[in-house]
């Protein structure tokens, strides 16, 4: 009895341990559970457009508080604190392309120098993609960029991850050697896989890529996602230079992508969207904020969650004057500033030097308020041209066109007690700086050309064609011209499946030319007569130019001759204008018509009165949209064929 007792005892006790091990055991597994469970920030710009420095650069302060925002300086003060908030927790500090072209900064590749993705690389980015400015000055100067800066190596340090550029053999930018994807272990074990694309309509934006074309992004996304998911990527990420639109079509097709950082349309999403368990992030333009999502990856769910606002932190750091700068990264700016100066000294034989000296007073802005419209920034650069060229050529010339997709932003004069209602030099050309000529130096050339009055009528309407067929970009601001046009007449309808316009050539009303003196202003107006055969003299930059002969190939009715003012044929190269042996630049005349203007009590030229609104230089007289009327008839024409087919069926059945 005694030892079944210590049996039943010894039995107890190790149903006990088992006991015990069990909840051990358990409380292990709900452990490690709960451990799996990895956290993970992912900071995010785009678009950064060559702003090394904050805008507007006359606010500017390194001592002071002030209202300017960005600058690279602030990007790697504002990193640097955030990784040491997080302490151990990984920060993936990516970008979505566009960070060269727009600021002055941009010129100096032209110099022979590669500064923004060195300062990216000296930050500490991870990872970035091609946007189509990256193409601004051509893939074989992109090609060079990137050399300079030690690529193909230094994709170790930096990758470019460009899986949809189409390369031909033999290009010298296939030594750049773009990676398509990476898989980035972090210290917690995640592993992040990342790759970028660049968008159709943003290719679109490139004329000088070729001959680099785009693979379709989304399938170019499904065989990146496939490859690192087979890798074993726990989360996908997309650096897509596509904008907005493109990217929620991104979100729509193609599956096991957790977050897509987007860029191109300078758009902000202030709260991310989440679109078919994927989360979007645009982050705006010009560094103004910082991007920036806490997440933790479930391994149970397999699903990227958001923290920011259980965490309480916000989406979009603003990269104000609050933010501490990074000492080396401000150093290495100001290296590159001295560089820019000394080419502005000798680009301008000296009549600017510094890029942060004030070059005007203002009392109000002058910018871009809406789109297709009138704006009072179109204004000022085209009356720039239209004027400066004169004094240049020596020639009157009648009349200018720009299209709003190369007039970058705004003229906002200082708010600070140093800076108020001035405009430096840098803030100023920003708005008219992009591209390169034939000589392959800063900014677009202006060219000088001559047409008819039926050309001169040609232009306008293609003018209303390409702003509804192409959007805001292609919308062109005039000088020295009054004009007004339906834009609902401008084609006839968009042929369904194809998203084929059809033109219509009626959406031009009346084309007044301006013949009096100076700066556009409502007296001096005459209707210009179609069949004169007088030749008008016109200026605009050498890459919109480029597209009207090209419109008139396509479009016959249209055609457009590039002629000198005997009317001599010319090509587009040949209509570029000169001074002292070298282009003349759109930004040149932008910063010269600046300082054209009277003196005022701050000691700088003026701002005239003038741009402070719109003149009604581009009238809309908007009527009823010929769409209407041509599927009013197609409709017609189709229950004319229906109750035709109807009325044989009844006869063939009537038949034995």
């Amino acid at each position: 009895m005694k030892e079944k007792i210590i049996t039943f005892r010894k039995n107890n006790s190790a149903r006990i341990l088992l006991g015990y091990a069990f909840l051990f055991i358990s409380f292990l597994m709900v452990q490690n559970t709960h451990a799996q469970k990895k956290r993970f920030t992912v900071l995010h710009t785009s678009d950064e457009h060559s702003v090394l420095m904050p805008l507007p650069a006359v606010d500017y302060s390194v001592e002071k508080a002030n209202s300017s925002l960005g600058g690279m300086a602030r990007l790697g003060g504002l990193v640097e604190t955030i990784r040491d908030q997080k302490g151990d927790e990984p920060v993936l500090l990516l970008s979505a392309g566009d960070f060269v072209g727009g600021s002055p900064y941009s010129w100096l590749i032209l110099e022979g120098y590669s500064p923004e993705i060195e300062l990216m690389r000296e930050i500490g980015y991870v990872a970035t993609t091609i946007g189509n400015h990256e193409f601004d000055y051509g893939p074989e100067k992109l090609a060079e960029y990137f050399q300079r800066a030690g690529y193909p190596n230094a994709h170790e340090q930096l990758p470019i991850f460009a899986p949809n550029l189409n390369i031909p053999d033999g290009h010298i930018l296939n030594e750049v050697q773009f990676p398509s994807n990476r898989i980035f272990e972090l210290e917690n074990g995640l592993k992040v896989g990342i790759f970028g694309l660049l968008g159709t309509e943003a290719y679109s934006l490139a004329p000088l890529a070729e001959p680099v074309t785009v693979f379709d992004p989304v399938e170019s996304a499904r065989q990146q996602v496939d490859e690192l998911r087979g890798k074993g990527a726990d989360v996908v990420i997309l650096l897509s230079h596509s904008g907005v639109a493109e990217d929620r079509v991104l979100a729509e097709k193609v599956d096991n992508i957790d977050v897509i950082l987007g860029g191109h349309d300078h758009h902000q999403t202030l709260v991310p969207e989440e679109l078919y368990n994927t989360i979007l992030l645009h982050s705006a333009n010009y560094l103004k904020f910082l991007g920036m999502l806490e997440l933790e990856y479930d391994p149970e769910q397999k699903k990227v969650i958001l923290l920011n606002e259980q965490n309480n932190t916000p989406y979009q750091i603003l990269l104000d004057s609050s933010v501490k700068e990074d000492s080396i990264i401000a150093s290495k700016i100001d290296g590159y500033t001295q560089k820019l100066n000394e080419f502005i000294t000798v680009f301008t034989d000296s009549l600017f030097t510094d890029a942060f000296s004030p070059v005007l007073h203002t009392d109000f802005p002058v910018n871009m308020h809406a789109p297709l419209v009138e704006t009072t920034v179109g204004n000022f650069v085209t009356d720039a041209m239209r004027l400066e060229t004169a004094k240049v050529t020596g020639d009157r010339v009648d009349f200018a066109i720009q299209a709003n997709g190369v007039i970058r932003g705004d003229i906002i004069p200082g708010t600070m007690p140093w800076s108020e209602g001035k405009v430096s030099f840098m803030d100023l050309v920003t708005i008219a700086g992009l591209g390169s000529g034939p000589a392959m130096t800063a900014g677009y050339p202006i060219v000088s050309i001559y047409l008819t009055a039926e050309e001169v009528y040609s232009v306008f309407e293609i003018a209303g064609l390409l702003s509804v067929m192409m959007g805001d970009t292609y919308f062109l601001q005039v000088s020295g011209v009054r004009y007004s046009y339906d834009p609902g007449k401008a084609i006839w309808l968009k042929v369904p499946v194809l998203d084929l316009p059809v033109p219509a050539y009626k959406s031009l009303k009346e084309v007044y030319i301006y013949e009096g003196e100076g700066i556009q202003n409502d007296d001096g107006y005459v209707l210009l007569d179609k069949s004169s055969d007088r030749l008008y003299h016109l200026v605009a930059d050498h890459y919109l130019t480029s597209f009207l002969p090209l419109i008139g190939e396509i479009l016959p009715r249209l055609k457009i001759v590039l002629k000198d003012k005997q009317g001599n044929p010319l090509e587009v190269d040949e209509t570029i204008v000169y001074e002292n042996g070298r282009e003349f630049k759109v930004w040149e005349a932008v910063a010269r018509h600046a300082t054209s203007f009277n003196l005022g009590n701050s000691g700088l030229p003026e701002m005239p009165d003038v741009y402070q609104s719109t003149q009604e230089r581009i009238i809309q007289k908007s009527g009823m949209p010929l769409y209407v009327w041509s599927y009013s008839g197609l409709l017609v024409i189709i229950a004319g064929l229906g109750l035709g087919i109807k009325s044989l069926i009844k006869k063939l059945r009537k038949k034995p």
